[in-house]
């Protein structure tokens, strides 16, 4: 994944990484089992792994950052 893609992907919101995060695991289950049953040689599936974890890693600052916004504004009202 490129530099530029990185950064698009911190623009998304929490419902849109959900959305792809579901869709590159479903491609990296599928790539997987075609390599196992031996339909496919050739693949990607480590940089497929790498994304995903990007992903997961940009969901949990995203859900960290909201947490503490929530709990700022909590204690301001107290």
């Amino acid at each position: 994944m490129k530099r530029n893609d990185i950064i698009a992907l911190h623009q998304l919101t929490i419902e849109e990484l959900t959305e792809k995060l579901a869709k590159l695991e479903a491609e990296l289950n599928l790539a997987r089992l075609e390599i196992k049953a031996g339909k496919r040689k050739n693949t990607h599936s480590r940089l497929m792994a790498d994304n995903i974890a990007r992903i997961k890693t940009i969901l949990g600052q995203k859900n960290k950052d909201l947490l503490w916004q929530k709990s700022q504004a909590s204690g301001e009202k107290s």
